[in-house]
């Protein structure tokens, strides 16, 4: 064989291994390359699922994990109820209920007079949880920090009457209006003696934020799943057949304490006379 084709035959040689070489280097970078997008794209869900977590959990007031803070007289269970009336009545209404809920506030103008009037006159108490669904389903802060508002008002004494405040107040509930504090602030000046310097931080602060998310988890342990839940002495009795009526509600109190004396219960201020939505006044019952 000449030189010549030796010489050939080593040049081919050696361009195809470098041929080669070049190939499997092409191949390593591309195999680096895919392994540092999908690096980068886990770490960027990584980084969008912390953001959106913080973000749902970073407004203002108290953050998950630290200790929930009970309002004044809080009772029951982890003491997640604020009961409204006498502790010795006869008869317990129970009301697990969301500020921002549509049906809630339905409810609430149908029965509050009722209601009213038999804590009032001690033949009834009424236990209320605050749960938060409508944050849950649609997104926003109002059903908390309402919740939040109403366990500060239960600190200075006025649950009920800032309660049917909020109720008598309800925004749509696509509007997360109960998101803004300073409407919440504004609404307490519809009960007097409600809006003080206690007030307004303990409404800003979120000072029970912790304790109604605790309040809601419980709510989704309990085997209810909509608001209202209204049980009378534990038996379901609303959104069941025969539709609650005030009346029959008042029968099936009547009918419950009988032989049993009334509790001792003083009547609890109302809010203020005020305009409601429609412009029609609103003394408390």
């Amino acid at each position: 064989m000449s030189e010549r084709n030796r010489d050939g035959k080593r040049s081919a040689r050696e361009a195809l291994r470098e041929q080669r070489a070049r190939e499997q280097a092409r191949q390593r970078r591309k195999r680096t390359l895919i392994a540092v997008a999908v690096v980068a794209a886990v770490l960027g869900v990584g980084a969008v699922i912390g953001v959106v977590a913080s973000n749902h959990g970073s407004g203002s007031g108290a953050l998950p994990g630290t200790p929930a803070a009970a309002p004044s007289g809080a009772t029951g269970d982890n003491s997640l109820v604020i009961p409204v009336g006498a502790a010795d009545a006869p008869s317990v209404l129970t009301i697990y209920e969301d500020f921002r809920c549509p049906a809630c506030d339905a409810f609430e103008k149908q029965f509050t007079p009722t209601i009213h009037a038999l804590e009032d006159s001690g033949q009834m108490r009424t236990d209320y949880h605050l749960v938060t669904l409508i944050d849950g389903n649609l997104g926003g802060d109002g059903s908390l920090n309402a919740a939040n508002a109403a366990a500060c008002a239960q600190d200075a004494g006025k649950f009920r009457a800032y309660h049917d405040v909020l109720y008598d107040n309800q925004p749509d509930e696509q509007d997360d209006k109960f998101g803004d504090k300073d409407t919440l602030l504004s609404l307490a000046e519809k009960v007097p003696g409600l809006k003080t310097a206690a007030f307004t931080s303990c409404v800003n602060d979120g000072t029970h934020d912790n304790w109604v998310r605790k309040s809601n988890d419980a709510f989704g342990k309990s085997g209810f799943n909509s608001t209202p839940t209204v049980l009378l002495n534990g038996k379901s009795v609303y959104g069941t057949s025969p539709a609650l009526t005030p009346d029959s509600l008042k029968q099936r109190v009547a009918d419950a304490n009988k032989g049993k004396p009334a509790g001792t219960a003083t009547a609890s201020p109302g809010p203020t006379a005020t305009a409601t939505p429609t412009g029609t006044a609103s003394p408390s019952p």
